[in-house]
């Protein structure tokens, strides 16, 4: 079945989104994705649409199978200010880490680690442009760094080669 959506106003733009983060805080991040495409639609620019939108694709990682992080990462994209884009790539790769960890698998721990490592990088790009008075990033950092010591987590091992000796 096919239906035509609904459209929101541009006034109830601004509740829609507190509804949205509320929607992330019980844990429906669907319900919150959902309210965040109406609110696009309404105001397609909406940056805090476009973050809380972002946070609720992430919040589906590891959980929702079908879901891709190029998903976010086009959201990311879409973000209008460099430290934003910076700090929320950073997200993404630090959520995929998690929910490696949180998988499970022959080279999760490996995985995790890459993902986790992508994130300390993009953090530290972010920390570089971050508003003043700012943390944000090396907050995230910090949390990433402790994953990765208290998981005992290591880059996955070069791969060796051996030609045939034919």
């Amino acid at each position: 079945m096919q239906f035509k959506l609904k459209s929101i106003s541009k006034r109830a733009v601004s509740k829609a989104i507190e509804k949205a983060m509320r929607y992330r805080l019980l844990n429906e991040p669907s319900e919150a994705e959902s309210i965040c495409l109406d609110v696009l639609k309404a105001d397609n620019n909406n940056q805090k649409a476009l973050i809380v939108l972002l946070l609720a694709l992430t919040d589906r990682f590891g959980i929702d199978e079908a879901l891709s992080d190029t998903q976010a990462e086009d959201v990311t994209k879409r973000l209008q200010d460099e430290y934003e884009q910076a700090y929320y790539s950073g997200i993404i790769c630090e959520r995929k880490g998690k929910a490696s960890l949180t998988h499970g698998g022959p080279s999760a721990n490996y995985d995790a680690c890459e993902w986790l490592c992508e994130a300390m990088t993009c953090f530290k790009k972010a920390e570089t442009i971050r508003p003043k008075d700012n943390d944000d990033a090396l907050l995230r950092w910090n949390a990433c760094a402790r994953i990765i010591m208290s998981n005992h987590l290591d880059p996955r091992p070069p791969e060796t080669f051996e030609p045939s000796l034919e």
